[in-house]
């Protein structure tokens, strides 16, 4: 296992800042969207707010494997889109019922910052759909209670599958997880969402939290089905059956005595947005 870098307090400071620029575009975002906006109208807009914060995107221009680079400022990903949904992947504008879930990266004075929310347009499109949204939030939420020093790593891939496929009956996404963070968007460790099922699939899975980790922790769902489908010449990644799909993701710093989420003002960001 590769080694996992962790924070003084001063570097826990810059960290804390990247991390209200997110909280912050999300909050902005809650007010802005409505029906009728498109991926590429929705992502000037952030554009624009971030440049209003004094950061910028960390996502536009990454690149990984084979992919080209990534070409907006934030993930858009509508209904059966899981992840990596881009500006130009849709000219369709949204429309009532449409969830989009947004993943916001940003990098200010040297730090990252990285967070996704879920956002209903107008209105839950049906009432599966609206425990879909929960069963996201609370998957998270219940993961998050799990960090503190000393923990497994697998904790909180069991409280996250627990919530999402024995309360809520959805499936959580498969191959697809949190990771640490910091100067770059993608440290070690990896942060499964679902417990391995043979030896070394998931590595890291018995590895413990000490004080100075920092995470993006990232429940991700689909309501029939826990694989995904992708065009390997293109980002976005969508559910395989082509059922609706939910993204959240925290920002989260392990502590002495337990844990500290940094995009915890994120909580209060409306499940329906437009309406």
């Amino acid at each position: 296992m590769s080694r996992i870098p962790t924070l003084n307090e001063t570097d826990a400071e810059r960290a804390r800042a990247a991390a209200v620029c997110v909280s912050k575009t999300h909050e902005h975002l809650g007010s802005f969207l409505k029906a009728g906006q498109t991926l590429a109208e929705i992502d000037a807009e952030v554009a624009r707010t971030l440049a209003s914060l004094d950061c910028k995107s960390c996502f536009l221009g990454y690149r990984a494997g084979g992919l080209p680079p990534f070409a907006s400022h934030a993930c858009l990903s509508v209904n059966d889109c899981i992840v990596h949904g881009t500006a130009a992947m849709s000219r369709t504008p949204l429309k009532p019922g449409d969830l989009i879930s947004i993943d916001i990266g940003v990098s200010h004075k040297g730090w990252i910052g990285d967070a996704a929310w879920t956002y209903a347009v107008e209105a839950y499109p049906s009432e599966q759909a609206r425990n879909l949204m929960g069963a996201g939030k609370e998957s998270l939420r219940r993961g998050i209670e799990t960090i503190a020093p000393g923990k497994q790593f697998l904790d909180w891939a069991v409280a996250v599958q627990t919530v999402v496929e024995q309360e809520y009956g959805f499936k959580c996404v498969r191959g697809l997880g949190g990771h640490g963070y910091g100067r770059r968007l993608h440290e070690p460790p990896y942060i499964s969402n679902v417990a391995p099922t043979y030896p070394g699939e998931w590595p890291e899975a018995f590895g413990r939290w000490e004080p100075g980790i920092l995470v993006a922790l990232e429940p991700m769902l689909a309501i029939g089905t826990g694989r995904t489908k992708q065009d390997r010449k293109r980002w976005p990644i969508f559910s395989a059956d082509g059922s609706l799909s939910v993204h959240y993701e925290a920002d989260i710093l392990v502590t002495d005595d337990g844990h500290e989420n940094l995009t915890a003002d994120m909580w209060n960001l409306p499940d329906i947005v437009g309406a």
